[in-house]
Order: structure tokens, then C-alpha cells, then sequence
């Protein structure tokens, strides 16, 4: 058994289930009221809480330090401070560690984005608060680096394209449709828009990796605008 800042375990049992098992024990022997348990099971919980976010932060540095391919698994839970184990209680793969970020960093993305939408009038004003978005995330270049290189990653697993391709990890064609639908006519090939949205913000990053300083953010706006609003027109 091991404590302190590591998970605790007990013949193989999960840190909460061992820790169920000894106190049950103990009450059994008249040694703890029930009240004393449950502070225990949740100072336990609070440990692990703290443990699976110590990983994350250290994964995160690492990522945009040395990118998703050469960091390893030993080097985030030995960054962290943890045994290398300790990963494997919180997530399958790096793949699924990496993933679980994304969720958080787009969700805090997203919490931007929704306010600009809520004073939107016109499909114009939709996708300036989209691009804004999009910009958000170019202006972050060690984080959109890592997004890109596992963009690319993603593209060997059948599974993991499926996965990155939810909408709580990209702006995928579908939300895309959803969120400009309100303001669009059916004139609007919206999906359509969606896709070409995303492919000309992932060349951007492309161009952006390679430093060829030819397209700025603002050429990239002016595109993809122009091809939202044509859209419209051409289909009347």
C-alpha cells in the first residue's frame, strides 16, 4: 500500500474500493463512525481529482514543448511526479489523455464563441464570431502545432478519426450547420461551407508550421467570408 500524493491500492482494487474495505472493516471493529468514512472517501477522491489534473498539466507542457509523437508516457507521470502505473488508472493511451484536453481547451473556446453568437444578427455576423473562434486557436502556436501533428496522427486510426471528428473536439460541418442555421436560408449549403471552413483553417496551420509568411489571418478571413457569403448567393 503507498500514500501520500500517490493513489492508494490494495491487492489489485481501485484507491476508493480499498479504501471502502478498510473502513468497513474498522467499523466493524467498532473503531470508526460512519461520518469519519465518508470525510475519508472524499479527502481520497479529492487526491485522485488532484492526481489526474497534476498528469494533464504536465502532459500539456510537455505536448507544446516537444510535441504529441516524442513525448512519452514515462515523461508526463515522471514530470507529474507520479509512477509511471499511475496513468493507466485515468486513461487508456496518450491518444486518449490528449483527447480529454482538447475537451477542456475547446470548452473554454467555445465559452468565447457563445457569447459573440448571442449578439449575432446575420450570417455575416455568425461567421465573424467563427473566424474569431478559429483565430483564438491559431494565436495559441504551441497548442495548434500539437492539434495539427495530431490531426495528421489521427488520420492511421479509423477510431480516432471517428473520435476527432465529434463535435466536442473540432468545429466539425455538422456544428458548423447547427450553429449558422438560424441565420441561414436553405439557399445555404451549410455542411458544405462547414468543410470548406475547416480545410482552408487547417492549411492555414499548415502554412503557419511552415513559416512561409505568405497568407496572414486576416487573408484567411477575407476567404473564408467570401466563400460563406457566395455560397448563399450562387444557390438563389
Amino acid at each position: 500500500m503507498t500514500s501520500g500524493h500517490k493513489i492508494v491500492t490494495m491487492g489489485g482494487m481501485s484507491a476508493e474500493t480499498a479504501l471502502r474495505v478498510s473502513f468497513r472493516r474498522a467499523i466493524h471493529l467498532g473503531g470508526i463512525v460512519n461520518g469519519e468514512f465518508q470525510a475519508a472517501i472524499q479527502i481520497q477522491k479529492e487526491k485522485s481529482r488532484q492526481t489526474k489534473e497534476d498528469l494533464k498539466a504536465s502532459a500539456s507542457v510537455l505536448f507544446n514543448r516537444k510535441g504529441f509523437a516524442a513525448t512519452t508516457i514515462a515523461a508526463i507521470t515522471k514530470d507529474a511526479g507520479y509512477a509511471k502505473g499511475t496513468f493507466y488508472r485515468y486513461w487508456k493511451s496518450k491518444d486518449d489523455l490528449l483527447l480529454a484536453i482538447m475537451k477542456e481547451r475547446l470548452a473554454a473556446y467555445r465559452s468565447a464563441r457563445e457569447d459573440g453568437l448571442r449578439k449575432a444578427n446575420s450570417v455575416e455576423d455568425v461567421m465573424n464570431v467563427l473566424i474569431d473562434f478559429l483565430e483564438s486557436m491559431i494565436d495559441d502556436e504551441n497548442w495548434s502545432k500539437v492539434f495539427l501533428e495530431f490531426t495528421i496522427h489521427a488520420s492511421g486510426s479509423a477510431t480516432l478519426q471517428q473520435q476527432l471528428n465529434k463535435d466536442v473536439y473540432r468545429l466539425s460541418s455538422n456544428l458548423f450547420a447547427d450553429i449558422l442555421s438560424p441565420f441561414a436560408g436553405q439557399e445555404f449549403p451549410l455542411k458544405k461551407i462547414g468543410a470548406l471552413v475547416t480545410a482552408l483553417f487547417e492549411g492555414f496551420l499548415i502554412q503557419n508550421l511552415l513559416e512561409t509568411n505568405v497568407i496572414t489571418k486576416e487573408d484567411l478571413r477575407r476567404a473564408i467570408l467570401t466563400i460563406a457569403l457566395s455560397s448563399g448567393r450562387k444557390q438563389r
